[in-house]
């Protein structure tokens, strides 16, 4: 399966199947046999993350906990206005299981109800993932200098906002578009004006624009509006369970910590 860009030649296209091959990190989850509903599941998998001193952490998740990771970066990732860190482990580990469940399915008795509803939920499933890796594909194309240059001055050890693939992708469209600036426009104009700065050129992600979330943990002393000349500075505290419609530049690193859930 590919995630196709308009566009985009074939050699640009990122392949939804190769997602998982270049990552480091792994993680492990094995699906029962018995194809019943996939978030009734109990089984445990392991999940490899990086702790805050670069070591590596490993956290236990069910099947449904790792589906509900999944549609939380998909959520972020498509009410964001920025492209958001990319989620590369998830992918890979929701991208094998869909083929390990589908390979179960086949072997399932025939006329069964639940293989029916199974079948609905691998759809499901796979749905969401090919919705935030074409949101993601979309938001690269869109501002693709500025997440270039983001990619090349993010300091040593800051996670990558691209996976390996994303990057190459990101590279390739903006080679593509300068040679078609080139050559439909750019050539034919006076030799002072053939140069063309896209970081300038094409605009940044508007991180002013306003979001709706959720809080998932309570925070305190959230700066909304900084002091100035004409009011004081302006800071909340966010419940757990509450709801807001907040500038995204306030509460960009409660996403990014998972603190807070766009919807």
């Amino acid at each position: 399966m590919e995630a196709r860009s308009r566009g985009v030649p074939p050699s640009g296209q990122l392949r939804l199947a190769n997602v998982a091959k270049r990552f480091s990190r792994r993680i492990s989850l094995e699906l029962p046999r018995d194809p019943g509903r996939f978030q009734r599941m109990t089984e445990e998998t392991d999940f490899t993350e990086q702790d805050s001193d670069g070591g590596s952490e490993e956290v236990v998740l069910t099947p449904a906990e790792l589906i509900g990771r999944l549609e939380q970066a998909w959520l972020n990732e498509k009410f964001a206005p920025e492209l958001l860190e990319n989620k590369c482990e998830i992918v890979e580990c929701v991208i094998e299981q869909l083929d390990h469940m589908e390979k179960n399915l086949k072997r399932a008795k025939k006329g069964d109800l639940k293989v029916s509803i199974h079948h609905m939920e691998v759809e499901r499933i796979r749905y969401v993932l090919s919705s935030y890796l074409r949101c993601r594909l979309m938001k690269i194309e869109k501002f693709f200098p500025h997440v270039l240059e983001k990619e090349k001055t993010r300091s040593k050890g800051e996670p990558s906002i691209l996976s390996p693939e994303e990057f190459a992708f990101a590279k390739e469209y903006m080679a593509n578009m300068e040679t078609y600036l080139k050559t439909v426009a750019l050539r034919h104009m006076p030799p002072n004006l053939q140069k063309v700065d896209l970081l300038k050129s094409v605009p940044k992600p508007d991180l002013d624009s306003y979001v709706f979330l959720k809080v998932k943990e309570r925070q305190e002393n959230i700066l909304v509006e900084p002091e100035t000349d004409e009011q004081s500075e302006y800071v909340i505290d966010l419940e757990e369970g509450s709801q807001h419609l907040i500038r995204y530049k306030t509460i960009a690193p409660l996403v990014a910590s998972g603190a807070v859930q766009l919807i």
